[in-house]
């Protein structure tokens, strides 16, 4: 019976790294107010995910479609913001991989107290 207990606890103690590293929904504002420049607000805050003018491009950044086919709000141009669902990595600063993308109704953002209407 030691035996299993031991078998389970090690298999558990090495799927910690996996389980630490898992990818997080993040929903909120997805802005894109000027070329190259994406991130999004959630309610616990500001989250690059790309720059204009930087290398820098997440793995998965092909899978947000034109936000501006669907319930969305131009601010500058043909640039703006929607509301969104990502599933992502993050390493505490920024979006460094994406999963998956839905993008929602802007009443949800809008609705949701945690989060804060840009502009």
């Amino acid at each position: 019976m030691n035996r299993i207990y031991g078998t389970i606890a090690a298999f558990a103690f090495l799927a910690l790294p996996v389980l630490a590293q898992a990818a997080e929904n993040r929903c909120g504002w997805l802005q894109n107010p000027t070329p190259g420049n994406w991130w999004l607000d959630d309610a616990e805050g500001n989250w690059p995910i790309r720059s204009q003018g930087s290398e820098d491009e997440p793995e998965g950044m092909d899978l947000i479609p034109d936000i501006s086919e669907r319930d969305y709000v131009r601010t500058n141009g043909s640039y703006g913001y929607a509301c969104a669902c990502m599933k992502v990595d993050t390493d505490d600063e920024r979006i460094t991989k994406i999963y998956s993308f839905k993008q929602l109704k802007l009443a949800q953002c809008r609705n949701d107290k945690a989060l804060t209407v840009p502009g």
